[in-house]
């Protein structure tokens, strides 16, 4: 019997390597060796994005490129050079949420600029395509900060460059600096297909968790879209208008960013998905392993359970999913080509499953696997 065990990180408690080597350890306990293990750790273009692809481009080579965290510290980041000219960036390495404290987190101040030192980095470095993964950021700036960072700079009705701070957006009367990044192009590698804006959109969804209040969602909303209104007046990005793009929402609006770059939207699991020959590996496992920190509604919508499930799908090969905390239904997990899933909440509860993480999970993958294995 053949596993492939393919999980994204697990919030900030496990990694997506970490994740599938307690996951491998659960099944060989169960299996006592009669079970032949691949582990693929996936990333959808948020935190995880270059190591998951490292282990597919073996010839790729990393570089550091120092940035800046949300809130303007400097960090050390890296860009993933592989051939062809491509290079890899994870945005959450500039703009991660793990970079700034609970306590810190304030979303009129957050920025984005950090991933356009990354680009500006790889360009220098050589890079003609950069795949820009998008996802697990701490900031809700519409992408102002990275467009900021190459040469696009927003302006009030006296000329002067607005910001810094989305809020600021407010007063921009125009947009300069287009010719930015004129040497590659730009793939925007996301991890939801979520708009910049409206009630699914960027700050609806996902501000909550860098801290925009519910009093504050109207007025950021409002900003993001005065500046989507520009961007779109001076790129021509779609008719439909660049707040409702799929994917513009990612990493709070720097999909909409990207895509005002010309770029090209691809989802951050098929990126990864591929380098890895994750297809290929599953066509003749007779069991897929899935799992992140927290399967939910937002799990279906570009993130890496529903990617994997759908390749084993394609397969007809069966596939289970492990996660934190699991608040999808049976039926839900049928409409998505999932069999089970399993809570380590509910295995073990919240205290153990945060602060043993690793054991938790192996034991509820080896609980899952004896049901598998009978």
């Amino acid at each position: 019997m053949k596993v492939v065990i393919a999980p994204d990180s697990f919030g900030d408690t496990l990694s997506a390597p970490q994740a599938a080597e307690a996951i491998a350890a659960g099944f060989a306990q169960a299996a006592s060796g009669s079970v032949e293990l691949a582990t693929a750790p996936m990333s959808d273009g948020g935190p995880g994005f270059i190591d998951a692809l490292a282990t597919g481009l073996p010839d790729a080579r990393r570089v550091a490129v120092p940035t800046l965290d949300p809130l303007g510290r400097a960090v050390e980041g890296s860009v993933l050079l592989a051939a062809g000219g491509a290079a890899y960036i994870e945005s959450a390495q500039a703009a991660g949420l793990a970079l700034v404290s609970e306590g810190e987190r304030d979303p009129a101040v957050a920025s984005s600029y950090g991933v356009g030192l990354l680009m500006l980095g790889a360009v220098e470095s050589g890079a003609r395509t950069l795949y820009v993964g998008l996802g697990g950021s701490g900031t809700n700036d519409g992408g102002a900060g990275l467009l900021a960072a190459v040469g696009v700079v927003a302006y009030d009705a006296a000329g002067v460059a607005v910001g810094p701070g989305p809020l600021a957006l407010l007063g921009a009367e125009r947009i300069e600096g287009f010719a930015a990044l004129r040497t590659a192009s730009v793939v925007a590698a996301t991890d939801v297909d979520s708009p910049l804006l409206g009630p699914d959109g960027a700050t609806a969804v996902f501000g909550p968790q860098k801290g925009v209040t519910p009093e504050q969602i109207p007025v950021f909303e409002q900003a993001l879209a005065r500046y989507a209104e520009l961007l779109e007046r001076d790129r021509k990005v779609t008719p439909a208008g660049l707040g409702q793009l799929p994917g513009g929402g990612a990493a709070g609006g720097m999909g909409a960013a990207l895509f005002a770059l010309r770029g090209k939207r691809r989802s951050g699991f098929d990126v990864v998905a591929s380098a890895l020959g994750l297809s290929e590996q599953i066509a003749d496992a007779d069991l897929v392993v899935t799992g992140e920190g927290r399967f939910d509604e937002q799990s279906v919508r570009g993130k890496v359970p529903a990617g994997v499930a759908a390749l084993a799908a394609q397969h007809a090969v069966p596939c289970i999913v492990l996660a934190g905390d699991v608040t999808l239904g049976r039926r839900q997990l049928a409409a998505y080509s999932i069999d089970e899933a399993h809570s380590m909440v509910e295995y073990a509860g919240a205290d153990r499953a945060m602060g043993e993480a690793a054991d938790v999970l192996t034991e509820l993958a080896e609980s899952a696997a004896r049901a598998w294995l009978r």
